[in-house]
């Protein structure tokens, strides 16, 4: 399996009503896509659905 991006975790401030500051992680949404040689490839969701787009314009 191929990872074909270049996000990364963003690191991002918890903020609730009284204010207290806290670190927390965000994720990126990652999914395992087919590309057109059949080679699995992990992407990004966001990526994942340009991919697609791009390839319906095509055919």
């Amino acid at each position: 399996m191929k990872k074909v991006t270049s996000k990364k975790t963003k690191t991002v401030n918890n903020r609730p009503n009284c204010l207290k500051i806290t670190k927390h992680k965000q994720k990126v949404n990652f999914t395992t896509i087919i590309d057109k040689d059949g080679n699995k490839v992990k992407t990004s969701v966001r990526e994942a659905r340009t991919a697609k787009k791009n390839n319906k314009k095509e055919s």
